[in-house]
C-alpha cells in the first residue's frame, strides 16, 4: 500500500502555504476560520496528504465551504486553469483500455482516485464557478452520470463568455487542455 503520510516537515510547510491561500481568498469562505480547519486538518493525516497531491499537481487546493450535514470542510483545486500536470487524460481505466492506439499516460478517474480524492459532480462545479473564474482556457472532466457513461460517453466542463458550459465527449478522448478538478471533503 502507498505511504499516505507526510513528514513533519513536509505537513508544517504544506498548512503554511494552505492558510495563506485561505487567508488571501476569504471571498471562498467568508465565515469560516483558519483555526477551526488546521485542527481538522491535524486530526486527519491521510487527508493532508491529500491535499499535498493536490498541491503538488499544481491544483491551489483551498476551502471553499462546509458541509453542516457531515461537519466536514470542503477543499477542491482552485487553480484558475486544470492543472497542467493532470491534463492529456481520458476519463476513466475502461476509456483507457478501450484505446487501441496513441493511448493517454492515465485517466481522470484513476488519478483522481490515487490522490484520494473525487472529481467534481455537475453541480458541484457550477458552485465552484460562481467564487471566480475558472477554465476560461482549459475545460475539465466532470463526475459523470452511468447513464452517459454506460454509452460510452463522459461530461466535461469550462466557462467561456462568462457562462459555464457543461458539454460531452467520448470518455476516450483526450486533449491537451482538459485536464481534471479534484474535491476533497475533510
Amino acid at each position: 500500500m502507498k505511504n499516505t503520510k507526510l513528514s513533519k516537515k513536509r505537513a508544517e510547510e504544506l498548512l503554511a502555504i494552505l492558510e495563506k491561500r485561505f487567508l488571501n481568498n476569504m471571498n471562498r469562505h467568508a465565515d469560516l476560520k483558519w483555526e477551526d480547519v488546521q485542527k481538522k486538518l491535524k486530526e486527519n493525516p491521510n487527508k493532508i496528504w491529500s491535499l499535498n497531491e493536490m498541491e503538488g499537481s499544481e491544483g491551489e487546493p483551498d476551502v471553499i465551504g462546509y458541509d453542516e450535514k457531515t461537519k466536514e470542510f470542503i477543499f477542491c483545486d482552485c487553480a484558475a486553469e486544470s492543472p497542467k500536470p493532470r491534463r492529456s487524460v481520458c476519463y476513466d481505466h475502461e476509456a483507457l483500455e478501450s484505446r487501441k492506439a496513441n493511448k493517454p499516460k492515465d485517466s481522470a478517474v484513476s488519478l483522481a482516485e490515487k490522490m484520494g480524492i473525487k472529481l467534481f459532480d455537475e453541480n458541484e462545479y457550477r458552485e465552484l464557478q460562481k467564487l471566480g473564474s475558472f477554465d476560461t482556457k482549459t475545460s475539465s472532466w466532470l463526475l459523470t452520470p452511468p447513464e452517459i457513461r454506460k454509452l460510452g460517453g463522459a461530461i466535461f466542463g469550462d466557462c467561456r463568455f462568462n457562462h459555464v458550459f457543461v458539454y460531452h465527449n467520448g470518455a476516450e478522448s483526450y486533449y491537451a487542455g482538459r485536464g481534471f478538478r479534484g474535491i476533497l471533503k475533510v
